[in-house]
């Protein structure tokens, strides 16, 4: 699939980095917080390496939305959150020996290390399970938590004290810190997994897909007493707070760990990329042995000084990455090519597979992505084709054995209108997707809205699942989001009161009105990401919300920002990550009245927060724009760029008289010139250093 990307001009890149988004975000809700993945591991990092190869060769198409930058889902429903102390991030991924080097290349380049200097990596077994934070004060396991979506996570404190593996209390008077987070991964062993499911067969009970699938059901129930009755597992591999250092290298943490009785994993130290191809090489082979499910390496740079320089991107750390087994692959026969219609309006072709069981999961499904995937790769209604393993419904279309055609096979014809509401389908000039022009008049993309508008990362709202927002739409009872804030008072007058309503019941109803009301009250970027404008997803409705504050001026300001010369429109496209793409659908979201309307009706139900700046202590550079130019001697650019970001500063590519600082190092060119015309303070790089430090 990869292979096509660079065929792409830069508008289908754009169309096509949109839907990568879309089906990412979608494959995180489900894996994360259902259980119940759409799509597994292998097509995940299919979607992602794509993801990240589009933004390579296009960096203005990365936003924060991105998956690239994210991490995770919200916390499911049902469990108390917990915040983490330390977020807990994902991993980039590598796939061969050439990425490794790159990897390590990067760490060197970041670091600013001679080719000599020897880069010490532990490489780890990566558990496919739940992860988990287990948190110690005094010795004593108060707090167990899985990772939600990096920031805020479920609180299973409860389930986890039931797992014999893990040690309640850890041995005194050894150097335990006050406080210890210890990160790991909950999983179920194979043979746990097989007796499982004997059992759940034996009763007619349901029959888990995986061990994953298993582990994270079994850990995430809301009665301890059917999590103890389940063999789970525990590997604990990282830190998260710590009220003490104890250890100066990744292998001295991991023996304090496995000496504080915190199971442990078999690990290999490797000072070089022959010694980690090696290291991979030997555990892929020996995989199958294992009486626990992996699905790669993870490497960490070994010196925990270097980690705390490297620091993070936005969804991962620097210092760490993980090297992904190959997929597994099957062939089966397309039976049909349906269409999806997504809440923008896209249509999306899905082939009905010849179910066929792949690595142990029945798989039905697959994505097609659009049609111009369809005609590179010629698939065709009655097509024999090689599916890679994406989970445990939806595979990839790896390609078609062409030898096996009888010639009854049947084109696929792109549809000129919409399957759910009839109007025009059409492909806008430079998109790969072709699109309902129904807008909201199309029920499908109607409902989709809203159940992105109460969906977890937005307005979370407990209660209105997929299922009844479709069937009070149906119904006529939530057509608009403001129609869910005036649902009370409506069913006060009703004559048919939910409570009424088939599957409903007092207290059902009163739960759902509660929820809806505990709702009233919402964070400026959640409230962004809610509206469901195109390419706006979480992280940049973050960034949205911190550049402009408050609803009103982010309206003024995209109202203002539709003549393209206007100082409100360069404001805009100078937000890190914003660029004209997305600029461009987020002012033609405010320039559409029904759409202000929206607002104006939510607006009389809710209290929209002015965003506050996160408490940064004494920073000199919180909420401060920083452009660096010229070069840096005692650090690289990218150490300071992403030291500045960790402090509450916006790093800008460009100066302009809302730049704060400009920092110089040698050789400064036109930016440093612009800056002494604007009046803007320069910084030398000894300057930066102490105002940071």
């Amino acid at each position: 699939m990869s292979d096509s990307l660079f065929d792409f001009e830069a508008e289908d890149a754009k169309a096509q980095h949109k839907k990568l988004v879309q089906q990412m975000r979608k494959a995180d809700e489900a894996y994360y917080n259902d259980d119940a993945p759409i799509i597994d591991d292998a097509q995940y990092d299919v979607l992602r390496k794509e993801l990240e190869a589009l933004e390579h060769k296009y960096p203005a198409l990365q936003t924060e939305n991105s998956p690239t930058q994210t991490v995770g889902a919200a916390p499911a429903k049902g469990f108390r959150k917990v915040n983490h102390a330390v977020p807990m991030l994902s991993l980039s991924n590598v796939f061969n020996r050439e990425e490794v080097e790159d990897f390590i290349d990067r760490v060197r380049r970041f670091l600013g290390l001679a080719d000599s200097e020897i880069i010490e990596v532990v490489a780890e077994p990566k558990i496919d399970g739940l992860s988990c934070s287990l948190r110690y004060e005094r010795g004593i396991l108060v707090q167990a938590a899985t990772r939600g979506d990096g920031a805020q996570g479920e609180d299973i404190t409860a389930n986890v004290k039931t797992m014999s593996c893990i040690p309640q209390h850890l041995p005194k008077d050894v150097g335990v810190p006050e406080i210890l987070e210890v990160r790991g991964e909950i999983y179920m062993s194979r043979s746990a997994f097989k007796a499982l499911n004997e059992r759940q067969e034996v009763h007619g009970a349901k029959v888990f897909a995986n061990p994953r699938n298993a582990a994270a059901g079994s850990v995430r129930q809301l009665d301890s007493a059917v999590t103890a009755e389940r063999d789970l597992g525990f590997f604990g591999y990282a830190l998260g707070e710590i009220s003490q250092s104890f250890a100066t290298t990744q292998q001295g943490v991991r023996e304090k760990l496995a000496a504080w009785g915190i199971p442990e994993t078999p690990y290999a130290l490797c000072d070089g990329v022959d010694a980690i191809m090696k290291n991979y090489d030997t555990l892929l082979e020996t995989r199958p042995d294992l009486d626990y499910e992996i699905d790669g390496i993870v490497y960490k740079v070994n010196r925990l000084d270097w980690q705390e320089r490297l620091g993070f991107v936005s969804r991962a750390p620097r210092w760490a990455t993980a090297h992904k087994f190959p997929a597994e692959q099957a062939i089966t026969r397309i039976h049909a090519i349906d269409i999806q219609v997504g809440r923008t309006g896209a249509l999306t072709p899905v082939a009905r597979l010849e179910p066929i069981t792949v690595g142990g999961v029945v798989v039905s499904n697959a994505t097609l992505h659009n049609e111009d995937e369809i005609e590179r790769k010629d698939i065709r209604v009655g097509d024999m084709v090689v599916i890679q393993r994406a989970g445990d419904v939806i595979p990839q279309v790896v390609k078609v054995l062409e030898d096996k055609r009888k010639g009854d096979e049947q084109q696929f014809a792109p549809l000129t209108h919409c399957p759910e509401c009839g109007a025009h389908a059409i492909r806008e000039e430079g998109e790969a997707v072709r699109r309902c022009t129904g807008g909201l008049t199309c029920p499908k993309q109607a409902v989709e809205r809203l159940k992105h508008f109460v969906s977890r990362l937005a307005f979370d709202i407990d209660g209105l699942g997929d299922k009844i927002i479709q069937n009070f739409w149906d119904d006529e009872l939530i057509k608009s989001p403001a129609d869910i804030f005036t649902l009370e008072a409506r069913n006060k007058e009703s004559l048919t009161p939910i409570r009424n309503r088939e599957g409903w019941g007092d207290l059902s109803e009163k739960n759902l009105l509660e929820s809806i009301n505990n709702r009233r009250k919402i964070s400026l970027n959640r409230f962004i990401y809610a509206l469901g404008i195109r390419q706006i997803g979480e992280a940049t409705a973050k960034r949205l919300a911190r550049v402009y504050g408050t609803l009103d001026h982010l309206r003024e300001a995209m109202i203002a920002a539709q003549e393209q010369g206007s100082e409100a429109y360069h404001d805009l496209i100078a937000i890190e990550d914003i660029g004209p793409a997305v600029a461009q659908d987020l002012i033609a979201f405010f320039a559409e009245e029904h759409n202000l309307q929206v607002l104006r009706d939510l607006e009389t139900h809710l209290e929209i927060e002015e965003y506050i700046a996160p408490d940064l202590g004494d920073s000199a550079v919180a909420g401060k724009t920083i452009v660096f130019t010229g070069t840096l001697e005692k650090t690289t650019r990218a150490e300071a760029k992403a030291k500045a970001e960790s402090l509450g500063a916006k790093v800008s590519g460009s100066v302009s008289k809302k730049t704060d600082f400009v920092v110089a190092g040698e050789a400064a060119g036109s930016k440093l010139k612009k800056a002494q015309e604007l009046g803007v303070e320069v910084l030398s790089e000894d300057d930066w250093i102490a105002l940071v430090s």
